[in-house]
């Protein structure tokens, strides 16, 4: 079990308390939206949340349930905080990104609040580590605004489909077509690359599709150099639910799996490069 972290000074709280029997489950999420230095967290009840952003084009978010902690602790309605995930990342696996077979690094992490750091307790075979990151103001995050009653086409992929896709689509190409619609193609991903175009589609009834949910017919192109840092979670994943809005923007969220057997969650978020017309096509 995670060892206890020591008390706040002068009988102040920690404003944020959490501890984790591995820290590799924390550690692997964050990796998956490690494609910028600094993040910025978010601490409620329901959990902890990871923000990473780009050119404001592109959000990428990992959701950390509070239940995967073995404590989880937040003594305001939010905690918010700018850190170097470059930084947290080093100090998480300063252990090693690999243990022995039946060892883990136990983790414990506190954050006193506004303009202090955040500490990390880690413990492996005995061996306690203290590590403390300087915090930052937080940046304004984008709002996609993706609420649910905005999505106009929706389907979730088994993974596997979407990993072998990637690795057949020609990535010379500077942008990445996707076409969703009611009738044929139904989910088509299409590259403009060296070799020519290339098109690969999925039909409705595909054994990788696991819901299809299209309204209208869509067709999109988004920068395959905002989509690459996805594939760092699409790896990792086990399904995959596309969403498109009235105006393109794209969500691609993956369900992960740790080693327990518990579910989290990453989201990205990317806009349209540019709009399709029917001449195009």
């Amino acid at each position: 079990m995670p060892f206890s972290a020591p008390p706040a000074a002068s009988g102040e709280r920690y404003a944020l308390s959490a501890s984790l029997d591995n820290a590799r489950h924390l550690s692997s999420l964050l990796r998956a939206v490690h494609f910028q230095d600094h993040a910025t967290c978010l601490a409620t009840a329901s959990g902890l949340r990871v923000t990473v952003e780009d050119a404001k084009c592109i959000q990428a978010n990992a959701f950390i349930q509070a239940e995967i902690f073995q404590e989880f602790s937040v003594q305001e309605e939010s905690v918010m905080f700018r850190i170097s995930l470059s930084v947290l990342l080093d100090c998480l696996t300063i252990f090693g990104t690999s243990s022995l077979p039946g060892t883990s690094t136990a983790l414990r992490m506190c954050y006193r609040g506004y303009g202090y750091p955040l500490m990390l307790f880690l413990e492996e075979g005995g061996v306690v580590t203290v590590c403390k990151i300087n915090t930052q103001e937080p940046d304004e995050l984008l709002d996609f605004d993706f609420c649910s009653t905005k999505v106009v086409n929706k389907i979730i992929l088994q993974s596997e489909g979407l990993r072998e896709a990637f690795a057949e689509l020609d990535m010379t190409s500077e942008v990445l077509q996707i076409t969703m619609s009611p009738d044929k193609p139904y989910f088509r991903l299409s590259t403009f690359g060296n070799a020519g175009s290339a098109h690969l589609d999925y039909p409705r009834d595909s054994d990788l599709m696991e819901a299809f949910h299209c309204s209208q017919t869509q067709t999109n192109r988004y920068k395959i150099s905002l989509l690459k840092p996805s594939t760092k979670a699409l790896a990792l994943s086990c399904k995959v639910s596309i969403r498109t809005d009235a105006q393109g923007f794209l969500s691609l969220q993956y369900m992960i799996r740790n080693e327990d057997g518990q579910i989290c969650f990453v989201e990205y978020y990317c806009c349209p490069d540019e709009n399709i017309t029917e001449a195009e096509l």
